[in-house]
C-alpha cells in the first residue's frame, strides 16, 4: 500500500508465510519489495509531511478511532488469520486480548491528538523562552516484531499510533512472519484513511524487503526515525545503520534479562519464586523479550532445590509452538535446553545434566 493505492509492488522476489501447527507454507505469495519502492514510498510520505500541516488536527484523530472500529468490524477474519500464521491461542490471548489492546491503544492516541498533551509546550516569561514539540520532518518507519501479529503490528500497533498521533506519516514494514494479518489490518486502515482527510501518503506498508534496503531505508535522508521491536541481531544491525547516519531509531530488543536471586528470598519464599520464574519464563512460549535468560544464585541446597523444582515445572509443561519456521518446533517437556549455570565467587559449575530452560 503507496501512496493511498494498492498497488504492484516493483519485486526483488517472493515469500510466503509459515503455520507454526503444522509447518506447512499458506497458499498465498508476498512481494520482497525493491528499493525502488522504498524510495517511492519515501517520497509519498514526504509530501504527506507538508500536505499534514494544512489538514485540522483532529483529523488524525478521526482517523485513528475510524481505523479502531474497522478492525474490530474484521474482528473474526483477523484473529482466524493470526492464528494460522503463529499459532498463539484464539482465546483468551488474540481476541480477547490483543485485539482489544490494539484498538484500545488507537483510541488512546486519538484522545492525545485533541489534548495535545504530547507538545508539552513551555512558556518561562523569565528567560523570555518558547517552546515545544513538533512533528519530525520525515516519516517514522515502523518495524514489529512476530510474537505480537496485533498490539505491536507495524501497521496498527503502539509504534504506528504513537507516530502518527504527533502527526508523522508512517512507512511500515510487515512482518515476514504475519503478512497475510498485517495485509488485513492495512486494509482496514486504507478504509480509514479513505473517509478521512489525510494525505494518501500518511499510511503505507511494504511486505518485506531484503536487509540491504532495509538498512537504506532506515538510514535514509528523507526518513525522521525508526521504531522497531524485535531480535537483537536485528536491532543492533538498524541501530548501526540509523545511526550513521545521525537518524534517530528506538529499538525494543530481545534481552538475556539476568535474574539474582539471593538466599534470604530463597528462604522465605521458594516456591513463589520457583512459580513465577517459570511463569515468565514460559509467558508466550518462552517468546517475550522479558523472558528472564539467566537465574544467578549462590551454590547451595536451596539453590539446588530451585534448579530441581524449575526442571520438573519445565518438564511439566505441554509442548506449545514456537513462531519461527526454523526453530524448534515445540518447547516443554521435548523442548528443553540444557542451560544451568551455578555461580559461587569466581567458581562455576555447569549443570548439564539439568534440564530447566525452556525458550
Amino acid at each position: 500500500m503507496i501512496d493511498g493505492t494498492w498497488r504492484q509492488a516493483e519485486a526483488s522476489g517472493s515469500f510466503t508465510a509459515f503455520n507454526p501447527a503444522t509447518g506447512e507454507a499458506l497458499p498465498e505469495q508476498y512481494p520482497i519489495s525493491s528499493l525502488a519502492d522504498v524510495e517511492l514510498a519515501l517520497r509519498s510520505a514526504l509530501q504527506a509531511v507538508k500536505q499534514v500541516r494544512q489538514v485540522p488536527v483532529d483529523a488524525i484523530a478521526h482517523f485513528l478511532e475510524a481505523f479502531a472500529g474497522a478492525i474490530e468490524a474484521r474482528r473474526e477474519e483477523l484473529v482466524e488469520m493470526a492464528v494460522q500464521e503463529t499459532g498463539l491461542p484464539r482465546a483468551p490471548r488474540l481476541r480477547d486480548v490483543e485485539l482489544p489492546r490494539t484498538t484500545d491503544q488507537l483510541r488512546q492516541a486519538a484522545a492525545v491528538v485533541r489534548e495535545r498533551s504530547w507538545c508539552q509546550a513551555t512558556i518561562d516569561t523569565t528567560h523570555n523562552i518558547r517552546a515545544k514539540y513538533s512533528p519530525l520532518n520525515g516519516p517514522v518507519v515502523v518495524l514489529g516484531p512476530g510474537n505480537f501479529p496485533f498490539a505491536f503490528n507495524s501497521i496498527a500497533g503502539g509504534d504506528f499510533a504513537a507516530a502518527l498521533a504527533v502527526g508523522n506519516p508512517v512507512i511500515a514494514k510487515a512482518h515476514p512472519g504475519h503478512p497475510g494479518t498485517s495485509r488485513l489490518l492495512a486494509e482496514a486502515a486504507f478504509e480509514a484513511l479513505q473517509r478521512s482527510s489525510l494525505p494518501s501518503g500518511m499510511v503505507q506498508m511494504l511486505y518485506h524487503m531484503s536487509q540491504e534496503d532495509g538498512l537504506t531505508l532506515v538510514s535514509h535522508s528523507l526518513v525522521g526515525a525508526t521504531a522497531f521491536v524485535g531480535s537483537r541481531a536485528a536491532g543492533l544491525r538498524l541501530k548501526q545503520a540509523a545511526e550513521g547516519a545521525g537518524k534517530p531509531i528506538y529499538v525494543e530488543m530481545s534481552s538475556i534479562n539476568p535474574v539474582v536471586v539471593l538466599p534470604h528470598a530463597l528462604e522465605e519464599r521458594l516456591p513463589q519464586i520457583v512459580n513465577e520464574f517459570c511463569t515468565s519464563a514460559l509467558s508466550g512460549t518462552g517468546q517475550f523479550c522479558t523472558n528472564p535468560g539467566v537465574v544467578i544464585m549462590l551454590a547451595g541446597p536451596l539453590s539446588e532445590r530451585f534448579v530441581e523444582q524449575a526442571a520438573n515445572a519445565f518438564q511439566a509443561t505441554p509442548p506449545g509452538l514456537l513462531l519461527q519456521k526454523d526453530a524448534p518446533n515445540k518447547t516443554g517437556k521435548d523442548g528443553n535446553i540444557h542451560a544451568a549455570v551455578s555461580c559461587q565467587g569466581h567458581h562455576r559449575r555447569t549443570l548439564a545434566e539439568r534440564t530447566w530452560v525452556s525458550i
